[in-house]
């Protein structure tokens, strides 16, 4: 049957910091080189303003990442490279149940609609940096990774007349491949449904039949902690997603924050950051997915049946004097 299903894929796609882990990734990194954290985001934070005195405007989001080059240019994080950022991964500690709850849910979809041939996939969309995500515990159990990227040896200018390039892997990061910000966070969930990730022939920007959609929108739960990722939540809100929020349980102001979305009508639901099997938020989660698959399994049912349409059945006349013949009515002679 699985070859008769069209937009089998269902997808969790997750926010990372305070959704799967209680904190920032790069506290690792501010560890390993004794800078106190609160002072550099002190400093992030108040960088768009003494720009803007200076007549310029900089992202709010995504800011800290040049910060982050002037602290490697200035030799306070001397040595940092992609490889160090993979090392700082492996030292995140996550929410209870994670990352088991990522390969728990996926076994258990796949293997109870195993006939529709229907696929659970993860993926992690973050303003946080991508190698950390890459080395930390929870990356074997994700279908892909958007987040910053930071390059060490950029190509040099005339580049492509060069037959050989030299590449240093232990060289400093010292430009910005790729900066998310929460606005961008829609543009990876349109990859997603589009495909673009799998073939990089699709362009997001391409105009693209429902039907051909490799992951509808309304397959998809997007799972967030708060107000920053409200334009993520509307798309998936908007083209019949489900969006849900989670709180640290120990912060009441998250809790807050989590309640303010759901009046504002931004969510459907929200829960603690706690994905144990029988917590709420695994519980919500679980129930959601198997509603989705419910719909796509009937859906496809519905196809199919208007597909191969009804069964030649015998008629009969109320008539007198018509006959059948080998099971078709002739009108009498």
């Amino acid at each position: 049957m699985a070859e008769t299903f069209r937009s089998s894929i269902v997808a969790c796609v997750w926010d990372f910091d305070k959704t799967l882990i209680p904190g920032y990734m790069q506290e690792p990194l501010f560890q390993a080189y004794s800078v106190d954290e609160e002072t550099f985001w002190r400093a992030v934070n108040a960088m768009p303003e003494r720009y803007a005195q200076r007549g310029l405007s900089v992202s709010t989001d995504t800011i800290y990442l040049n910060h982050l080059l002037t602290y490697v240019r200035h030799g306070i994080f001397k040595g940092l490279n992609n490889k160090r950022l993979h090392a700082f991964g492996k030292e995140l500690l996550f929410y209870p149940g994670l990352p088991n709850f990522f390969k728990t849910l996926k076994t258990d979809i796949e293997q109870r609609y195993a006939e529709a041939g229907i696929k659970l996939e993860h993926y992690i969309i973050s303003t946080g940096l991508a190698e950390i995500i890459r080395g930390s515990a929870i990356a074997p159990h994700v279908d892909g990774i958007f987040a910053c990227e930071l390059i060490e040896s950029p190509l040099p200018p005339h580049f492509e007349d060069q037959c050989e390039i030299e590449f240093n892997e232990d060289a400093e990061v010292s430009q910005i491949g790729r900066a998310v910000d929460n606005t961008m966070k829609t543009r990876f969930i349109y990859e997603i449904n589009k495909g673009c990730n799998k073939n990089r022939s699709i362009h997001v920007n391409a105009p693209m039949r429902d039907e051909n959609r490799r992951v509808p929108i309304k397959n998809m739960i997007y799972i967030a902690d708060g107000p920053s990722d409200i334009p993520a939540f509307s798309v998936i809100r908007n083209e019949g997603g489900k969006a849900f929020a989670v709180y640290d349980e120990d912060n009441p102001k998250a809790f807050e924050q989590c309640d303010d979305l759901l009046q504002s009508k931004r969510i459907h639901a929200y829960g603690p950051a706690d994905y144990r099997t029988q917590s709420k938020t695994a519980l919500w989660l679980q129930l959601h997915l198997t509603r989705i698959c419910e719909d796509i399994v009937e859906e496809h049912h519905r196809t199919l049946s208007k597909s191969v349409g009804s069964v030649p059945q015998h008629l009969h006349s109320p008539k007198s004097g018509a006959h059948h013949e080998q099971g078709y009515l002739f009108p009498a002679p």
